[in-house]
């Protein structure tokens, strides 16, 4: 089979989702088209180097530096019905040029075809609004099914179990929809009873001598809270004695090593590099966005996060909530 595989440029999460998918049917022997844009087609290029691309439209959007996101939510209604649009255009002419078996779309409302199966990933078939906008919930996952089911199957990464899973109301706060198929969670980490023991923490790489980290601190999402939360880690930790890991969360940045006196900040990180920093560490902070949360399962350290939800992001805000109830 051809595939697509093409996910939202929205922080890296919903690239990340998409590698076991990917290493999935690489091993079936199928050809494997990555599509998108940005940091998130940037990673899948990284973690691929082999596989072809192809560009898809960008969602140019940017969070407000105010807590509640006042008119953000409103400015992203018209952004991503220009981006629907747009990515459905897109996907048409690529069509027109090759012929793909499947599509697989990472959150991407107009990836889709009538002449091809589509598949939709999405963790949010009952979106959850902002407690000003609630009342407007209905309306907003009226829409979302409107848009889910335009494509052939609905792939729903969680435990289909209402009570137990990891994205709660997000996924099983409705009725049950026939295209929802629940696949389990996805992550790019294998289990950590598979991981080898003998792995080379990747600081014995950094420096001459082994430095063992007490915190770790993952970034990631829309600008420019991604960067006022970087600004509020290196002051929290300025000072203190404890040796920090902040991971910048750019992967198109050049991989240098800065050292702000107990801080180490680099760009991005490997996974083989995670893993073994996800195990020394006490503490892991981090968004609390749902593939970080699937990733860090996966890595059985999800008891060590400090989970700091994006301020006025309602999805995160109740992930962050469920997650530690």
């Amino acid at each position: 089979m051809k595939i697509l595989v093409a996910p939202l440029n929205w922080g890296l999460g919903h690239a990340t989702r998409c590698i076991p998918i990917i290493r999935h049917y690489l091993s079936q022997g199928d050809e494997v088209i990555l599509g998108g844009d940005g940091n998130s087609l940037r990673l899948l290029q990284r973690t691929f180097p082999t596989l072809r691309c192809i560009d898809l439209p960008s969602l140019e959007l940017r969070y407000t530096t105010n807590a509640q996101q006042r008119g953000f939510y409103f400015r992203a209604v018209w952004a991503l019905m220009r981006f629907t649009i747009a990515d459905h255009y897109y996907l048409r002419q690529a069509l027109a040029i090759e012929h793909f078996d499947l599509v697989i779309a990472d959150n991407r409302f107009g990836c889709f075809s009538r002449d091809v199966r589509s598949v939709y990933i999405t963790h949010q078939l009952y979106p959850i609004l902002p407690k000003r906008l609630r009342v407007l919930q209905p309306l907003a996952r009226a829409v979302h099914a409107c848009i889910y089911k335009r494509y052939a199957e609905v792939w729903v990464p969680d435990y289909a179990d209402p009570s137990h899973n990891l994205s709660g109301a997000l996924s099983h706060g409705g009725r049950f929809d026939r295209r929802a198929k629940y696949i389990g969670p996805l992550s790019r980490f294998t289990p950590l009873k598979t991981i080898l023991h003998n792995t080379t923490p990747f600081y014995t790489n950094l420096h001459n001598t082994t430095q063992h980290y007490t915190h770790l601190a993952l970034l990631s999402g829309l600008e420019p809270q991604r960067t006022i939360f970087e600004q509020e880690l290196l002051q929290r930790f300025a000072d203190s004695q404890e040796r920090v890991l902040l991971v910048r969360g750019k992967v198109s940045d050049p991989h240098t090593v800065i050292q702000r006196g107990n801080i180490t900040i680099i760009p991005s990180i490997t996974d083989d590099d995670l893993r073994a920093v996800v195990q020394e560490v006490h503490t892991i902070i981090a968004r609390s966005g749902y593939s970080t949360i699937m990733d860090l399962e996966a890595l059985d350290v999800l008891h060590k996060a400090e989970f700091h939800p994006t301020p006025g992001q309602s999805e995160q805000e109740y992930l962050y909530t469920h997650i530690q109830d």
